[in-house]
């Protein structure tokens, strides 16, 4: 078992996860461009490491948790990153809901040197993380995810392995996109039971004994959006990047969808009225004009 592990991206997501590993007895160190971050994961007992290059250096397997592809990209390829400082041997567990094409590119570049990828993304909010009760759709190859097993059992309740690299990506998008639409739905409904005089409250708990009941209706209502407090720690910008990479990924694969084509225009045009860093269940309040 790797007894070393590293966690780059020290925000909602990667902090907990940290914390989760280091309760499960590993050694843990982790990095963060934020130095605030970097700090406050130090005073977690999470030894802070100098560079990317630094962390990749001195860990048998890494986890990555960062915003989108972009990111991923930067720090595997910049001059002081993953590659710079990764040993042959390593495997790379990368947590991000991201691009799979991107995600391809990322794995074979460290295929090249000798350092194995898994696909991880994770779902369970920043709770989730540091409760180590995640959900994870694993994409990789099976003995790379044998060997990590250890270290995704610390950070999750419900693993999955969906197929080979790039597929837990896939299978994330789909989800993503799945909720996305969830929550257009959902809202449009409860704003038609309270124009007709219902109680919302009343309205799910029905819907949630029969067929329409979904996620959404049983999890994001109660826990975020009834009582309006909409602090799920997942942003309309997140989620909007998520759902524009699910719209692409059809167009790619050339599968026509038309329901999934204006759930995206719909999450495109809601950033006129929902800001970036708003919650993503907000959504729910969103009404075209």
């Amino acid at each position: 078992m790797a007894d070393k592990v590293g966690v780059l991206g020290l925000g909602n997501m990667g902090r907990g996860m940290a914390a989760s590993l280091r309760r499960a007895g590993f050694e843990v160190s982790g990095y963060d461009a934020a130095p605030a971050a970097l700090r406050q994961a130090a005073s977690d007992g999470i030894r802070p490491a100098g560079s990317v290059a630094e962390l990749a250096s001195a860990v048998d397997m890494l986890v990555m948790s960062l915003p989108a592809s972009a990111i991923v990209e930067a720090v595997v390829f910049g001059e002081d990153g993953v590659l710079a400082g990764a040993q042959p041997g390593l495997i790379v567990i990368d947590t991000t809901t991201a691009d799979p094409a991107s995600t391809r590119r990322v794995a074979a570049a460290l295929h090249d040197k000798g350092i194995r990828f898994i696909d991880a993304p994770v779902s369970g909010g920043a709770k989730g993380a540091a409760s180590a009760s995640l959900t994870m759709v694993l994409g990789g190859d099976a003995a790379a995810i044998a060997a990590a097993e250890p270290v995704l059992a610390a950070m999750s309740a419900r693993r999955t392995h969906v197929g080979p690299v790039s597929a837990g990506h896939v299978v994330k998008l789909l989800n993503n996109l799945l909720c996305g639409a969830h929550l257009l739905i959902a809202g449009e409904a409860m704003r038609a039971a309270k124009q007709g005089g219902l109680d919302p409250a009343t309205v799910l708990r029905a819907i949630n004994g029969g067929s329409g009941r979904s996620a959404v209706t049983e999890v994001n209502y109660p826990t975020w959006i009834l009582d309006e407090q909409f602090d799920s720690g997942f942003t309309m910008k997140l989620m909007r990047k998520d759902i524009a990479l699910a719209r692409a990924l059809f167009d790619d694969l050339g599968v026509t969808t038309p329901f999934a084509q204006a759930c995206a225009a719909l999450w495109a045009d809601s950033s006129a009225q929902l800001a970036d860093a708003e919650d993503f269940n907000r959504i729910v309040q969103f009404e075209p004009k």
